[in-house]
């Protein structure tokens, strides 16, 4: 145990997030504190050997005042892959748009979509793809996932997998609930897999030598990207994870003008996905866009406007609570922002029974992200960001995931239909118990 950890978060020296420069350290103890106090995991912090207890959320780092927790600097690796001769592909995580212009002294919530495939281009990407269409397959194999355990009864409440700290969470200290999480892998899991095992084949590119990078608001994404259960049998399918943060210094090293920049669009293949899977990165946005999808499957009917804005699971209060009706029965719903509410939720669902429950790790979710853009005010600009999410759904024609005609070309062309056995190889998981 480092001599300092009752003052702050100690940190691994091979923690792939996150990492602390050591001479700029004061002190100040509010690394420990937001552990403590949002994330659940400072306190129950179990010693053994030189373990050290993280999942990887990195809140340490947005909260520290002298930059000395900071994400694992990956950019160089980056243009070494840009410049290695390899296929690059990216993919762009949802709340990135609306935080990425903040670099740049532009307002938190402006939509700089075009700026941003643009900037990426120009930084010498092959590809540059919307990970809001790994959103949308998520939620056809999730929502076909929560039906199938309401109608046997099995393993509910289901939980959200999207978050890869929350599902470590899970797996430290709430190993008895693994089964309950949703087998889905993440978006960025999902997208990544498809690109390896079928894009590559599609466009005659040999796997091995296309090399995908998410850009994201996630610094536990570095950590989900190597984890055993997500390598396939080309390797890692998600090659490298780099952040909003480390996007932006990285254009500003190049000498991007990126106000300057004219928009582009996301490549063809994969175009964008649904205005569902645009709202994943605030908190709520996963279980909004699942009801959607689960009440047309359920039904055959387009959800109504009150499905289509949900408010009782949108807003920065970090637990909500909602019921509708599905499959004829009242479905109760919870959506948490912050671990350390989760467990205040968890230790209870022995009397408190839900059917599904959405977890995030970080403030209103990915819009708070640990590889986000620091803010002082923390929830105006996290508002203010999942907003520009919301008014962006909005304005899309095709605001559910069943209505994407890429992703029902990709099922008709590839994976059969969701939960299909070539929908579980390649679009599921499993996870361990880290107790």
């Amino acid at each position: 145990m480092e001599k300092y950890s009752e003052i702050r978060v100690p940190i691994a020296h091979d923690n792939p997030s996150i990492r602390r420069k050591e001479s700029r350290c004061v002190l100040c103890g509010k690394c420990k504190d937001v552990c403590a106090k949002q994330i659940g995991v400072a306190g129950y912090w179990k010693y053994d050997g030189n373990d050290i207890v993280c999942i990887n959320c990195g809140q340490c780092a947005n909260v520290c005042p002298v930059d000395s927790i900071e994400e694992q600097d990956d950019t160089s690796t980056f243009m070494q892959a840009i410049n290695s001769g390899k296929k690059v592909a990216i993919i762009v995580s949802p709340s990135v748009r609306v935080s990425l212009g903040e670099m740049f002294n532009m307002p938190a919530g402006e939509l700089v979509t075009g700026k941003m495939v643009a900037a990426l281009k120009k930084l010498g990407a092959e590809y540059v793809f919307d990970t809001t269409f790994g959103a949308d397959l998520t939620i056809m194999e999730e929502a076909s996932e929560l039906i199938e355990r309401i109608k046997s009864g099995n393993n509910l409440p289901q939980f959200t997998s999207c978050c890869p700290a929350w599902v470590k969470f899970v797996e430290t200290f709430y190993p008895q609930y693994i089964n309950n999480l949703s087998s889905c892998r993440s978006p960025i899991g999902m997208q990544a897999s498809i690109l390896k095992h079928h894009f590559a084949k599609q466009n005659g590119i040999d796997p091995t030598n296309l090399y995908v990078v998410a850009v994201t608001p996630c610094v536990a994404k570095k950590y989900e990207a190597k984890r055993p259960e997500l390598v396939g049998e080309y390797g890692q399918n998600c090659n490298l994870v780099i952040t909003v943060r480390e996007l932006g210094k990285l254009l500003k090293s190049q000498k991007i003008n990126f106000k300057t920049l004219k928009d582009e669009q996301f490549d063809s293949a994969y175009p964008t996905g649904s205005g569902a899977g645009v709202i994943f990165g605030a908190s709520g946005g996963v279980m909004e866009a699942a009801v959607r999808t689960a009440y047309y499957l359920t039904t055959g009917e387009n959800p109504p406007t009150n499905l289509l804005n949900f408010s009782a699971v949108r807003g920065t209060t970090n637990i909500k609570t909602a019921k509708i009706k599905l499959l004829n029965k009242e479905i109760k719903l919870c959506v948490i922002f912050g671990t350390a509410a989760a467990r205040s939720v968890l230790d209870k669902l022995k009397t408190k029974k839900y059917d599904f429950i959405e977890v995030m790790t970080c403030p209103n979710g990915c819009v708070g992200g640990g590889g986000q853009p620091k803010c002082n005010n923390t929830f105006s600009t996290v508002e203010a960001r999942a907003n520009g999410l919301y008014s962006a759904d909005e304005k899309m024609q095709v605001r559910a995931s069943y209505l994407n005609p890429q992703i029902n070309k990709l099922y008709k062309e590839f994976l059969n239909k969701p939960l299909s056995d070539t929908a579980k190889k390649y679009l599921h998981t499993t996870y361990q118990s880290k107790k």
